[in-house]
């Protein structure tokens, strides 16, 4: 009897091992079921948050367009004064969760990549530019020549430093060059010999956009402007930064009377007061998650502002502007 009592014991206690075993298999499996869905909702929170923010970046955007000329008669004109350029302060989201900050970014205040290529034929004005914006990063790579060779369709190397699909071709993995203009800033990194400090320097100073799309000198960068000719020196194009931040500039005329530009010429170049293409950051913050939506817009000339292109895949620590421009 004591031994059946023994083992009717044992199996008892086996038994409830491995009930509480599995009981907790079941617990552990639901707290991670509960956990993953809490984190499928509070993406999908922020998701929408951010997508509040673009939605807000669109109506400042369309808001300064109302104030700044159309239907008056007056060209627009944009500029790092308008409200659409301040800082804009961060919301806070129902119950404390976090905040939603967004900020609004001119592209055509940057040197714009697909400029070197128009009609096939490489554009002698921008190249020079682009060398010279190269110049003063201190970037000393050929990458004019080879982004020449990236864009256009032919399989003409641009002289010594240039690279077509030979050269592509012989790396590990080979690809081949676009033959095509640049839909997105990140194709830079593809470029023969691109070293990433190279494309993190130079990112914060060039767009992607439209080919004939004019360079904003109301939002253009002292950098930026240094590079329109050989004789803008960074200090006199400092002056101009300095200038416009009292009286923006109203036209291309009012640019060219500027003393600092005295005795300079710009042969070719595409130069304007106002702008089409935008970039919206929206920084969501929501408890421990944070998401940068980066939404490139279009505004056009009726008011209406389109969503191009939305890239969540942006770097932890994203450019922060200042007034002059800068990034």
């Amino acid at each position: 009897m004591r031994g059946q009592r023994g083992v009717a014991l044992i199996t008892v206690l086996l038994v409830v091992a491995i009930v509480t075993v599995i009981c907790a298999g079941m617990i552990a499996r639901q707290q991670l079921s509960i956990r993953g869905t809490g984190n499928q909702l509070q993406a999908r929170q922020a998701w929408h948050f951010a997508l509040g923010g673009e939605a807000l970046a669109q109506t400042l955007l369309r808001r300064d367009l109302q104030l700044s000329g159309q239907g008056t008669g007056q060209p627009a004109v944009d500029h790092l004064l308008e409200a659409w350029a301040l800082p804009q302060p961060a919301y806070d989201l129902d119950e404390g969760q976090g905040q939603v900050q967004v900020r609004i970014e001119d592209l055509a205040g940057r040197f714009n990549l697909n400029s070197l290529v128009q009609e096939q034929q490489p554009n002698a004005a921008a190249l020079a530019q682009f060398r010279r914006l190269l110049l003063r990063l201190q970037i000393t790579e050929p990458y004019a020549e080879r982004l020449v060779d990236w864009i256009d369709s032919d399989q003409q190397p641009s002289g010594e430093f240039g690279a077509e699909d030979n050269a592509y071709l012989l790396l590990d993995p080979p690809y081949r060059t676009a033959g095509r203009r640049l839909e997105d800033l990140s194709e830079l990194r593809l470029l023969l010999g691109m070293r990433d400090e190279d494309f993190q320097r130079l990112a914060p100073y060039v767009s992607v956009l439209p080919a004939d799309t004019p360079l904003n000198i109301n939002t253009a960068s002292a950098v930026v402007l240094s590079s329109l000719a050989d004789s803008l020196s960074p200090s006199a194009a400092e002056s101009l930064v300095k200038a416009r931040q009292a009286t923006p500039f109203r036209d291309t005329a009012t640019f060219m009377a500027q003393p600092a530009l005295s005795g300079v010429q710009l042969q070719g170049t595409n130069i304007a007061v106002a702008s089409q293409f935008f970039q919206a950051i929206s920084e969501v913050r929501l408890a421990d998650r944070r998401l940068a939506l980066v939404s490139r817009l279009r505004r056009e000339e009726n008011g209406d502002v389109r969503v191009l292109q939305r890239n969540l895949g942006q770097p932890p620590r994203l450019p922060r502007p200042t007034n002059d421009g800068e990034r």
